[in-house]
């Protein structure tokens, strides 16, 4: 009985009774016709039952609109007690959704109609026989109570009172409990709905992971440049003054370029920023390649550039998006390089035809260094989320990306094809042998 009293309980109690409010206009419209056609409409009960019948076809039809669906998902959030993920969200799109809000549409109105009708009738006749016995005028009364208005069988009336009570409490939460049980099975998601809420929070991921990526890259390949070249001026600061100045200017460099990475990366959290004349373009090999290769010598790791066929301004030529995520992927390289090698970085960036015919060219990265000894830098404690960034950004252009101990070295193998479509569909994995670097 507690469980029956519950709040839960009275709110889809409540749910019925509007459903059965609901129904009125189109009962009223089965009403108008059926007296258009001659039926007298309020003579009997079987006619009364007749019109109800012919308004929920009616009620129906009205629920095919998309808006339908929405309306009653809000409806039953509120009063069903049934969790929101089981229910869909937005207008039916389809008609198979459209068919399922209708028939949960008709349900509601026609369930709650007969609970409506129940709760204005019940109750006064229950009260009545509770208290027939304690009121003489009532049993006098002509209130077609037959047996139960003489002699003894008076005092029966109260038991009959409270059973159509209980009965109507009984019918109340099961027709409101069936109505929950139902509300997935006709509100819910359809195939369409799930595919589409996947794509949603796909496209969502990527966009977190798109911002992850580039605060990884900006952000932590300045802290890691700025650390080893404040490290390194300590070092010789009243050995080699010439070495601190340049190292200092590097630092003031790279926290300038670095703050404006990061204010057009936070820009990409705000609706319509990305697109602002002035914000600070992202970094591209043709304009800041040499920058990244300075700054990096000037934290103490030697680098040798070796570019292939072409003078270093034919990278201008290359794709605007190949460009950007080409010189994330060497800034990635050398930041590896600075906290974890130990000798010069010999990199490599070359055009060159593709093999097998797939892609006209393609660009290939290569970067080698080897690694520190044992003990003089710390192993990384970033899980390798740089070289997962590596690999997805290589992914998304139809490329690859390879890294891993070679001949003694550390080796970091990029391939963008060029004049290609970026890849459709997941993004491949970084390499095994990379993921701890």
């Amino acid at each position: 009985m507690r469980r029956l009293l519950a709040a839960s309980v009275g709110l889809r109690w409540v749910h019925l009774i509007l459903g059965g409010a609901l129904l009125m206009p189109y009962y009223l419209l089965a009403t108008v016709v059926a007296g258009m056609l001659g039926r007298n409409t309020f003579t009997s009960l079987g006619a009364l039952l007749l019109i109800y019948a012919g308004a929920l076809p009616i009620a129906a039809v009205t629920a095919l609109f998309p808006l339908v669906r929405p309306m009653s998902v809000a409806v039953v959030r509120a009063m069903c007690g049934v969790p929101g993920e089981r229910l869909a969200e937005g207008p039916a799109g389809s008609w198979a959704a459209r068919g399922r809000a209708s028939a949960w549409w008709t349900l509601h109105l026609g369930v709650g109609a007969v609970v409506s009708g129940m709760t204005l009738a019940v109750p006064p006749m229950g009260v009545v026989l509770l208290v027939l016995p304690l009121v003489p005028r009532l049993q006098r009364a002509e209130l077609g109570l037959g047996w139960f208005s003489t002699g003894a069988s008076v005092w029966a009336a109260p038991f009959l009172g409270l059973l159509l009570l209980a009965a109507l409490i009984l019918c109340a939460a099961g027709a409101g409990a069936l109505l929950a049980r139902l509300a997935p099975v006709l509100l819910g998601p359809t195939a369409a709905d799930r595919l589409a809420a996947a794509e949603e929070r796909a496209a969502e991921l990527a966009v977190r992971n798109r911002l992850a990526r580039e605060l990884h890259d900006a952000v932590g390949h300045a802290l890691s440049a700025v650390t080893l070249q404040a490290v390194a001026a300590r070092r010789v600061l009243d050995t080699d003054p010439e070495f601190v100045r340049e190292a200092l200017a590097a630092i003031e460099d790279t926290t300038r370029r670095t703050v404006g990475e990061l204010d057009a990366v936070l820009g990409l959290l705000r609706d319509g920023d990305a697109a602002r004349p002035d914000a600070a373009p992202a970094p591209c090999l043709h304009t800041d390649l040499e920058g990244l290769l300075a700054r990096t010598r000037a934290a103490g790791t030697p680098v040798a550039e070796r570019q292939g066929p072409g003078p270093a301004g034919s990278w201008e030529r290359l794709p605007a998006i190949v460009s950007r995520e080409a010189y994330r992927i060497v800034q990635e390289g050398l930041s590896n390089a600075m906290k974890h090698g130990g000798g010069p970085v010999e990199l490599s960036i070359a055009v060159q035809a593709a093999p097998g015919g797939q892609h006209t060219h393609e660009l290939e990265i290569s970067m080698t260094n080897p690694p520190a000894p044992a003990g003089i830098r710390a192993d990384r404690t970033t899980g390798g989320r740089g070289l997962r960034g590596t690999a997805e950004r290589a992914a998304l252009l139809g490329g690859s990306v390879e890294a891993g101990p070679r001949d003694g070295h550390w080796r970091l193998r990029a391939v963008l094809p060029l004049g290609a479509e970026p890849a459709a569909g997941r993004p491949r994995a970084a390499d095994p042998t990379g993921g701890s670097r």
